[in-house]
């Protein structure tokens, strides 16, 4: 029930830690954390030296992903206790942040969305942003008529948590928002919406 060819898709090209840049800064969520330790087994583990990561537990496993990033022996490690948190010190460690740091986010698409936006926030141009998906496909979703947004949509069609509304998630994603639009597919003749098929576990 997804529409083909919506070129606003993210693409993610993968953390690949850049070897010249003078700081490194990952945010990461969940399964994110297995992202970087692929990166340090692949690229060994010197670039840590120069490295702050602050990680958010998600998933079931998420609480071993700390204990194994805490072994890695980065500059710094800052575990959060929720996304937003994550998000305010991101914010603030930007803004102390000097010429030559790169930045690395991996986890949920809804996790990345919110950090890129910190980061576009502070000027960073999302292409520059190294960036890899770990962990569910649930999305960010925005209901296109009353501007509500829900976290972990894993169904379309879904209701809106905000309006209650049967919307349609579509592939149509906003950098500005961190998030896939959502669109009333019975408006016509309400009442009519299909069966919600789970397409993001």
């Amino acid at each position: 029930m997804l529409v083909a060819g919506i070129k606003s898709r993210p693409v993610y090209g993968g953390l690949n830690v850049a070897s010249h840049a003078k700081r490194h800064l990952f945010a990461l969520e969940g399964e994110g954390a297995l992202a970087l330790i692929d990166q340090v087994r692949a690229a060994g583990p010197d670039f840590l030296r120069k490295s702050d990561i602050l990680y958010v537990a998600s998933g079931s496993a998420a609480h071993e992903h700390d204990k194994a990033l805490a072994k890695l022996g980065a500059d710094t490690l800052w575990v959060a206790p929720t996304i937003p948190v994550l998000l305010n010190r991101l914010n603030v460690m930007l803004g102390q942040a000097h010429m030559g740091t790169h930045i690395y986010l991996s986890g949920t698409e809804g996790f990345m969305g919110q950090a890129q936006q910190v980061a576009m926030n502070h000027g960073a141009d999302p292409a520059s942003l190294h960036m890899e998906h770990r962990g569910s496909t649930a999305r960010r979703v925005q209901c296109v008529h009353c501007k509500g947004i829900t976290d972990s949509v894993t169904t379309s069609p879904y209701t809106c948590t905000h309006c209650g509304l049967s919307l349609l998630v579509r592939d149509h994603y906003s950098r500005r928002l961190g998030a896939f639009q959502g669109v009333c597919i019975d408006a016509e003749e309400p009442g009519t919406a299909p069966k919600p098929e789970e397409l993001f576990p």
